[in-house]
């Protein structure tokens, strides 16, 4: 099996994963719990893409609005269609973060990483500069460790026995017995 086929085969994961995530932060006002780490802010906003089939066959729907105006996507759920990106603001201790994240292949675009640098010290000297290269790295760094917490805990109910009375949560969400099995 090539790398695309193996991509095609596995995407579900990370559109179940996306379509758990938005269940979750809405589930707590937007405030998950993640074992090791406490409060997870998770705000889903402005932009969601959303597929509906395969191949020649297959649709796509784009919804954008403040989080309140997603009412769209999630009619958009309870037709079948998955999610396939979508926009979060995430925020954990002092940093906020802002990232598109793709479904099939957990890609990160349009990362917006906490502001670090006052603007007195846009001019500073070389060694400055390197040092807030690496202090952006480490916040990418921590952005990246942030969402494998949470697809861990969502892999870990997802293989367990919990799954089940998740799944039921979920469809009660979307509002139908909808197709995310």
């Amino acid at each position: 099996m090539d790398l695309v086929d193996l991509i095609q085969e596995k995407r579900f994961l990370g559109q179940e994963f996306l379509a758990w995530l938005w269940y979750k932060s809405e589930e707590r006002g937007g405030s998950i719990d993640v074992p090791g780490r406490g409060d997870v802010l998770v705000v889903f906003e402005k932009h969601m893409l959303l597929e509906y089939g395969e191949g020649e066959a297959n649709e796509k729907l784009i919804c954008r609005g403040l989080q309140t105006e997603l009412k769209e996507a999630r009619a958009a759920l309870r037709l079948a269609k998955k999610p396939e990106q979508a926009r979060i603001r995430l925020a954990w201790g002092e940093n906020e973060f802002s990232v598109t994240l793709t479904a099939a292949i957990f890609e990160f675009r349009n990362v917006r990483l906490p502001k670090t640098v006052d603007a007195a010290d846009e001019g500073a000297d070389r060694e400055s500069m390197e040092g807030r290269i690496l202090e952006r790295i480490a916040l990418f760094e921590e952005l990246t460790r942030l969402i494998d917490d949470l697809f861990r805990l969502y892999i870990n109910i997802r293989a367990s026995q919990l799954w089940n009375e998740e799944l039921i949560r979920i469809r009660h969400w979307i509002g139908t017995d909808s197709q995310i099995d």
